[in-house]
């Protein structure tokens, strides 16, 4: 049975495929999935990259803008009806009316922009339009994506051995006391399997909460159910298994399997098979800077964090066929975010050290076809740059307002009051970072309000400014307007 329902899956998804490819013939159009790990301030590139489009700016660096190619851009009712769309005016309301960060959304939401634009000179000049289908949604989603592949026996070893790590064991302690409660051999008990899936899931909250840790752990739709919290296939958790130990038909440990495998047939395959597979190129939003001051232990997982985004992507060069049957992702970008919390002559270095993290995954992709980029950037850049004194020495820094309550050292911020900040030098060597080169704790991270953009005399809104935007457009669509 599993076979045909793979075989059916498979066969509406080549239907579905055929369908937009024909669709391409009247409207050429491209997927561009949007996604980020904890605190990476995906929403906000969304709608930085969506301003800049639909406000004509001009970006040096994504070439089709630069040229003046690009005639206009305009928001387009999205094709998918059942998708949410993704709250651009709310969002850009927060960031200019109010100055603050907008919140992260929890669920996937789509936004259409139609660009029109005059191609480069050849036998293909002359006037064409396409639409960009940007496809927001959770990175906790993508690492669930890992668990297609993973039986829940191996999940469960993997997840408690994970929570024995040292960066880990504090956050884990309640988990891990709850855990010895729980008999995996035991009767399959509904009222127990609820309480060993809150216990698991205020370990989780505890992850994302914890500065000191990369929250990488599936299942990722725990803390973001929707519509089927309470449901059973979002009530099981990992148990403590010994190793090679069999589970027994009926035991504590069954009913958690089969609520495992649910969470992946009812939950994890249809994102897979709806959304994710459709994705043409792809941009991954990564918060290095706080792993970086986190430590190696960090910087450890989130490689390995990384290493599982690459593999969950069907990768590889499209041809008809495999638009048809077995749609790849062509393009991925890493970004490290915040850019704007150091000065310019650490971006390149913090772009190095993405490389370093990426890099053994970049090339088994890059086998395979497809093309893998980095890049430093700042979608919102809250910071401008500037020097302070310190004694004889003179340090780069940047200076922007601190949200209210922020603090480095003994000082506290009001939410008001402008600050300039040293916040640290990254090492000139990229794999210094996991050598303990940057002591843990020692860079300085505030959390910045968006910047207060000025009215011109018309009553015209500045742009936005951002650091590498430009850079991150063209490595994802520059191709597409040749």
């Amino acid at each position: 049975m599993p076979f045909f329902n793979h075989l059916a899956s498979r066969a509406g998804s080549a239907a579905h495929s055929l369908w937009e490819a024909s669709g391409q013939l009247v409207q050429p159009s491209l997927r561009l999935g949007v996604t980020g790990l904890a605190r990476s301030g995906k929403t906000v590139f969304t709608t930085a990259l969506v301003h800049h489009l639909t406000r004509g700016t001009n970006l040096p660096a994504f070439r089709a803008s630069a040229e003046g190619r690009i005639r206009r851009a305009h928001l387009a009712p999205q094709p998918d009806d059942a998708v949410p769309r993704f709250p651009y005016e709310e969002h850009m309301e927060a960031l200019t009316a109010e100055r603050r960060w907008p919140q992260s959304t929890n669920r996937i939401s789509e936004l259409r922009v139609d660009i029109e634009y005059e191609r480069k000179a050849g036998w293909r000049t002359g006037p064409a339009s396409l639409a960009l289908d940007i496809v927001d949604y959770p990175g906790e989603w993508l690492l669930d994506l890992a668990l297609l592949d993973a039986g829940y026996a191996e999940w469960s070893r993997q997840t408690v051995a994970q929570s024995r790590k040292p960066d880990r064991v504090e956050t884990a302690r309640t988990w891990r006391k709850a855990l010895e409660t729980f008999d995996p051999a035991g009767p399959a008990d509904e009222v127990l399997a609820g309480k060993a899936s809150e216990a698991f899931k205020e370990y989780l909250i505890g992850l994302r909460t914890d500065d000191e840790t990369v929250a990488t752990t599936p299942p990722g739709r725990f803390l973001m159910p929707g519509d089927l919290a309470g449901s059973p296939a979002l009530t099981f958790a990992p148990l403590d298994l010994a190793t090679g130990a069999q589970i027994a038909p009926g035991s504590f440990a069954s009913l958690m399997e089969r609520r495992f495998e649910a969470y992946k047939t009812h939950v994890v395959r249809p994102f897979f098979r709806d959304h994710f597979q459709r994705i043409d190129r792809q941009i991954v939003l990564v918060d290095v800077l706080a792993a970086i001051d986190a430590g190696p232990v960090a910087l450890a997982e989130l490689e390995e964090a990384l290493d599982q985004v690459l593999m969950a992507f069907r990768t590889g060069r499209n041809t008809l066929l495999s638009r048809l049957f077995s749609p790849r992702a062509d393009k991925v970008l890493f970004a490290a975010t915040k850019a704007d919390h150091i000065h310019h002559t650490d971006h390149d270095r913090l772009d190095a050290i993405l490389r370093l993290l990426v890099n053994r995954a970049a090339r088994r992709t890059e086998a395979a076809g497809a093309r893998v980029g980095t890049v430093a950037l700042a979608s919102v850049r809250a910071t401008r740059e500037t020097t302070i004194r310190e004694g004889r020495e003179t340090l780069r820094a940047v200076a922007g307002v601190p949200e209210a309550g922020e603090r480095v050292g003994d000082e506290i911020f009001d939410g008001e009051t402008e600050a300039a900040i040293f916040p640290g030098e990254l090492p000139e060597t990229a794999s210094a970072v996991f050598e303990g080169a940057v002591t843990p704790g020692s860079l300085r991270f505030p959390r910045f309000r968006p910047p207060k953009l000025p009215v011109d005399a018309a009553g015209r809104m500045a742009k936005m400014p951002h650091i590498r935007l430009d850079r991150a457009l063209e490595f994802l669509l520059g191709d597409r307007f040749t």
